[in-house]
C-alpha cells in the first residue's frame, strides 16, 4: 500500500511539474468547470483498520488486539454540483471490498472479516484556482456506510457488527484536465463516529468498549 501511494504521489507530482512550468500553454476543456452539473465515476483502493476503546476490567494476557490489514477496491458513481468557482458539492455512491484479519494476543491464529459497504458521501470540494491544466483541492464531509456483511442479524455470528454507520471524510486531490476528460486522483481518510461493535465472543473481546472502523481511500476519478 505504501509503495503503491508513493508510485501515486510521484505520478501526481511529475504531471503537475509538467502542467504548472512547461512551456506548453495548451488549455484542454477550457470550459469544463462551468457546467452546473458534473458526471463520472471512480475506482479505486482501501485500507481498513479499527480503532478499539478498552475497558478498565482487568486482562492478564494483554489488552491489544492485532490487525492485519489488506487492499481493497472502492467502485463508484459522481454526480458535481457547481456552487462557485471554487466550491463543489458533490455525491459519490459506490462499493467498497476489504478484508480485515484479526487475532487476541492469546491465540496464534487470526480470525478473517470481509467487508462488503454500500458508501454514500457527501462531500464539500474547495479548489484552488486552475494553473493551466492543473487545479489542486481539499475534500470533507459525511458519509454513510451500510455493512452488507455485518453479521447483525445472524445469533450464529461470534464477531458481529452494526449494519449501518456514520463517518466522517476528510482528503485532498488534483484536478488534471486531459484532452478528452478530466481526470482526478485524490486520497482521503475516512473515520466512523459510531460504535460498530454489535456483538464480540471471547475473553479479550469482552475487554472492548466499543471498535470504530478507519479507512484510507485512493481513488482516480474520470468526469
Amino acid at each position: 500500500m505504501k509503495k503503491f501511494f508513493v508510485l501515486s504521489l510521484l505520478f501526481c507530482v511529475q504531471f503537475s511539474y509538467a502542467q504548472l512550468f512547461s512551456g506548453d500553454k495548451i488549455i484542454n476543456n477550457a470550459n469544463f468547470d462551468k457546467q452546473r452539473f458534473s458526471w463520472g465515476y471512480f475506482l479505486g483502493f482501501n485500507t481498513y483498520d479499527f480503532k478499539f476503546d478498552y475497558n478498565d476490567e482487568p486482562q492478564p494476557s494483554g489488552r491489544d488486539l492485532i490487525i492485519s490489514k489488506s487492499i481493497g477496491f472502492n467502485v463508484g458513481l459522481l454526480g458535481n454540483l457547481r456552487l462557485n468557482n471554487n466550491l463543489d458539492l458533490r455525491l459519490a455512491p459506490g462499493v467498497n471490498f476489504n478484508t480485515r484479519n484479526f487475532r487476541s494476543p492469546s491465540t496464534r491464529e487470526f480470525d478473517e472479516i470481509t467487508s462488503t459497504y454500500i458508501h454514500i458521501p457527501l462531500l464539500l470540494k474547495f479548489s484552488a484556482d486552475r494553473k493551466n491544466n492543473f487545479k489542486p483541492f481539499i475534500i470533507g464531509g459525511l458519509s454513510t456506510s451500510i455493512n452488507l456483511s455485518s453479521g447483525e442479524d445472524n445469533p450464529e455470528e461470534k464477531f458481529s457488527l452494526k449494519t449501518i454507520n456514520y463517518n466522517y471524510e476528510i482528503g485532498l486531490g488534483v484536478d488534471l484536465y486531459l484532452y478528452y476528460f478530466k481526470f482526478s486522483p485524490s486520497i482521503r481518510g475516512v473515520f466512523t463516529i459510531n460504535d460498530e461493535k454489535n456483538k464480540l465472543s471471547g475473553a479479550e473481546l469482552r475487554q472492548v468498549d466499543a471498535l470504530r472502523s478507519r479507512a484510507i481511500f485512493i481513488n482516480f476519478t474520470f468526469q
